[in-house]
């Protein structure tokens, strides 16, 4: 199989467009109040401020695995 330059510049494409609309589904997901639930994590201070998305990473989560199973 050939890895020349032709075939990376492919493959970075390809991951850039999938980077795109993974990038679009999150912020279509977070107006639709996904990543607000209760049991999100976040916490912060006068100039830092950390969220983790706890119980959105699980819905996620259940969701692909039935999609993908």
């Amino acid at each position: 199989m050939d890895y020349g330059t032709g075939q990376i510049g492919k493959w970075l494409i390809f991951s850039g467009l999938m980077l795109c609309g993974i990038g679009a589904l999150v912020l279509v997901l977070g107006r639709f109040g996904l990543f607000r639930l209760p049991g999100d994590i976040s916490t912060g201070g006068k100039n830092w401020y950390i969220f983790f998305p706890f119980t959105s990473c699980l819905i996620l989560s259940i969701v692909l695995t039935l999609l993908l199973w």
